[in-house]
């Protein structure tokens, strides 16, 4: 049997561009992989302008070619908006190799002949094994931050309701707080001012109206939130399901936030086990059923609650589905617990081709 020799970049890059990221400056090493001679080091600040100046720099250097590899430190973090704009004007990008610390024994560091090492370290390197970091890593990273954010958020909010329900249930501040309190009266309350009234009261007053104003500001803090979580998702494999009944930004959020990407989760059934919505045997003599999952990603699986309940109201063939369902004696709760199953299913599957359509065009 002939085991084919893989190419290596020294054979397949007439140049390497190694950069050692920063938070405020990068800095750029050019070598040539024929010989592995130094062209040029320099340093740029890590802004869109010095991104450009250093991507016209390194052109100039290096004649231009196309098949010039940048190997690119922390290209998930510093370096990303520097992989991103590289890979955007066509030049392959790969994840610096893990360096050992021992080759820097006797020879010192600096950021220059860090980013030298990182170029030569990619070298002697198969083409099929460089990390070609995830273009879309930044959005995952950055609707991870915003469902997190937005959680905090919201749970900020329903703190302050309470705690705003609460002052205008024991203090008489001329208000009808018997039911909770609306949108319009929070409003109404943020407006109020100060007034001659016994010292208690006016301590009431005053912390009504802050509470009021901090939960108005966090209604645009989510309406904030939520458009820019819609941005991202129509920019990543979970587009399509924004398609889907039932699915606005934040649920398509925090299903693909949980997915992360291809490959994560190895099927279906692994990811209803992840989405805590796979069928677990509860059954005794003649009694056959199964029970909820009370475990997995809750907050994935809330996100699929609240998809399968806007189901459940809205979508003609799932209504009809429950319906069927009811006459066979299934509960509310087993019945959305199969919804789910099947929108788990639904999910993965709208993820992977997504995944796939995304690879080819890549390759292509």
């Amino acid at each position: 049997m002939t085991v084919t020799a893989q190419p290596i970049v020294a054979h397949c890059h007439p140049f390497v561009v190694g950069v050692d990221t920063h938070a405020r400056n990068h800095v750029y090493a050019i070598i040539d992989s024929s010989n592995g001679a130094l062209l040029d080091t320099q340093s740029f600040p890590a802004t869109s302008a010095g991104i450009s100046r250093a991507t016209s720099w390194a052109a100039r250097r290096t004649q231009g070619a196309a098949d010039t590899l940048w190997v690119i430190e922390g290209t998930a973090t510093y370096g990303g908006i520097l992989a991103g704009t590289v890979a955007a004007h066509g030049f392959p990008v790969t994840e610096a190799p893990r360096m050992s610390k021992k080759q820097n024994r006797g020879v010192g560091k600096s950021d220059a002949l860090d980013a030298h090492r990182m170029a030569m370290a990619s070298l002697p390197l198969q083409v099929n094994k460089l990390r070609h970091p995830r273009l879309h890593e930044g959005i995952r990273q950055g609707l991870r931050i915003l469902v997190t954010a937005r959680s905090s958020m919201a749970k900020d909010r329903t703190r302050s309701v309470n705690a705003l329900n609460a002052v205008v249930r024991s203090n008489e501040l001329g208000i009808d707080a018997r039911k909770k309190l609306t949108g319009s009266q929070i409003a109404e309350i943020s407006r109020w001012r100060e007034r001659e009234e016994e010292l208690s009261l006016r301590i009431a007053r005053a912390e009504a109206v802050r509470l009021a104003k901090h939960v108005l500001d966090l209604d645009q803090q989510l309406a904030a939130n939520e458009q820019q979580l819609d941005e991202l998702v129509k920019a990543s494999e979970a587009a399509p399901l924004l398609h889907e009944t039932g699915f606005k930004a934040i649920t398509a959020a925090k299903c693909f936030v949980a997915w992360s990407h291809e490959g994560r989760v190895r099927d279906e059934a692994a990811f209803a086990c992840l989405a805590g919505v796979n069928p677990i045997p509860a059954s005794s003599g003649n009694t056959i059923r199964h029970r909820l999952n009370r475990g997995g990603d809750r907050s994935l699986n809330a996100a699929l609650h609240i998809a399968a309940v806007t189901r459940m109201t809205h979508d003609e063939e799932t209504r009809a589905y429950v319906e069927k369902r009811q006459a066979d004696g299934k509960t509310d709760r087993e019945i959305r617990r199969c919804i789910k199953r099947y929108l788990v299913r639904r999910i993965f599957r709208i993820f992977s081709a997504s995944a796939m359509v995304e690879e080819v065009s890549v390759s292509g």
